[in-house]
C-alpha cells in the first residue's frame, strides 16, 4: 500500500508501466492511492466524440480499457497493480471484487450503492460515484478505480463519462459521507484488500 499524495498524471502512468514491466512471480502485490491535478484520460478505445467541450483540461491518451474520464483534487484513485495469476481468478472477477469494494465502503456510510450492466463502475441513483478502467499485460494488472470524495465535478460537464452521453455523475461528499480524503483513503484501502484477497 503507497499513499502517494498528490501527483502528476503521466509520470504515475509510466511508474505502473515500470513496475508491471519488471515484477517478477515473487513481486508483491501494491495498491497505489493518490489524487491527481485536473487531467481527462482517453483509454485506447476511446472516440474524440465524447470531449463535448473545449477546456483546458489535459487530455492524455492511454492505455487501460474504456472511453474518457476524469481525475481532479478531491477524487481518490487507487491503481490496483496485482497478479492475477497467484490470485486465482480473472479480470472480469477483479472489477467485481472491486466494484463490491466500493459498494461496501459506502453501505458503512448509508449510503446505497450499485452497479450497472455493462457500465462498469459504482452508481449511487443512477449517478456515476466511481470509474473503473484496468490493464492486463502478462497477467499482472495496473490502473484501477477513481472514487468522487469531495470534488469539483464541473470538468464532468465538458465530456461523455466512460462514452456516456448525459451520465450525472456524484460523490460521497453530496451524500452525507462526512469522511475527509485521508479518512476515504484508509477505509478504501481496508475494503479493497478485503475484497481483493478473500
Amino acid at each position: 500500500m503507497r499513499g502517494l499524495g498528490r501527483v502528476a498524471y503521466v509520470p504515475t502512468w509510466r511508474a505502473m508501466q515500470d513496475f508491471t514491466a519488471q515484477r517478477t512471480t515473487d513481486t508483491p502485490d501494491e495498491i497505489w492511492l493518490l489524487e491527481h491535478p485536473p487531467v481527462y484520460t482517453q483509454g485506447q478505445a476511446g472516440k474524440p466524440e465524447h470531449l463535448i467541450a473545449a477546456t483546458d483540461i489535459p487530455v492524455v491518451p492511454i492505455d487501460r480499457g474504456g472511453q474518457i474520464t476524469y481525475h481532479g483534487p478531491g477524487q481518490l484513485v487507487a491503481y490496483v497493480l496485482v497478479d492475477l495469476r497467484r490470485r486465482g481468478y480473472g479480470i472480469r472477477e477483479l472489477v467485481t471484487r472491486m466494484e463490491q469494494a466500493v459498494i461496501d465502503l459506502l453501505t458503512d456510510h448509508g449510503v446505497v450503492a450499485a452497479r450497472q450492466p455493462g457500465a462498469p463502475g459504482v452508481y449511487v441513483g443512477g449517478a456515476k460515484i466511481a470509474a473503473l478502467g484496468l490493464r492486463v499485460k502478462h497477467g499482472c494488472t495496473y490502473h484501477g478505480l477513481a472514487l468522487n470524495v469531495d470534488m469539483d465535478l464541473a470538468p464532468f460537464a465538458a465530456i461523455n463519462p466512460c462514452g456516456y452521453a448525459g451520465m450525472a455523475v456524484t460523490q460521497c461528499r453530496d451524500h452525507g459521507v462526512q469522511l475527509t480524503l485521508p479518512q476515504t483513503e484508509q477505509a478504501l484501502t481496508q475494503a479493497l484488500l478485503a475484497a481483493i484477497y478473500s
